[in-house]
């Protein structure tokens, strides 16, 4: 039982340690701090609005489930489509990202503090001079989170499994457990047909 409880709490301190790594890292990159900067202020809408109405009534029987007010489902995926496109995203990866993340919960805060849909960290508001937007607002929550995601894309050149890895903040030496995670939720609820 000592033995179990010892494993646990050096777990639970890895995960912390790894964690506070990740912030860190996140933090001192001016680059993703210019990219969220840019993202804050873009407000370009669909291009191709057929498209869009098309995927929306997909995914939202889809979704149902997980979110049974329609209206509340269809404002939030309009803004996942939104600001996938807006950084050349798919958006069912978004969508399976915050499956993972936070189960579609706008509330959701991490044991590191991340917090909303895409379970952004909150230093983010203060570096983009920002302080007074919240991060369950999921405009703004959806607008970093895809932003991140696609820096991370970007860096990694097109490695999803190595992008995942970033967002998410996990060594990339370890980095099979939430990769796989999303990539599974993507191929089995948000694949498009």
């Amino acid at each position: 039982m000592h033995r179990r409880l010892a494993t646990l709490l050096l777990a639970s301190a890895l995960l912390v340690t790894t964690a506070r790594a990740a912030v860190i890292e996140q933090r001192d990159d001016p680059q993703l701090r210019t990219a969220l900067l840019t993202a804050i202020q873009d407000n370009n809408s669909f291009e191709d609005r057929f498209e869009a109405e098309v995927w929306l009534m997909d995914m939202s029987n889809r979704l149902r489930k997980r979110m049974p007010d329609a209206q509340e489902r269809i404002e939030l995926l309009k803004m996942i489509h939104f600001e996938a496109a807006r950084v050349d995203v798919p958006p069912e990866l978004v969508l399976a990202v915050i499956e993972v993340e936070s189960n579609f919960d706008r509330w959701a805060v991490s044991s590191a503090g991340a917090q909303g849909f895409m379970q952004v960290m909150p230093f983010w508001l203060a570096e983009l001079g920002r302080p007074d937007d919240s991060l369950q607002q999921p405009h703004i929550n959806l607008r970093l989170g895809c932003t991140i995601l696609r820096y991370y894309l970007d860096r990694e050149r097109g490695d999803l499994r190595r992008a995942l890895a970033r967002y998410n903040g996990s060594p990339l030496i370890h980095m099979n457990s939430y990769p796989q995670r999303v990539l599974d939720a993507l191929r089995i609820r948000w694949y498009r047909q």
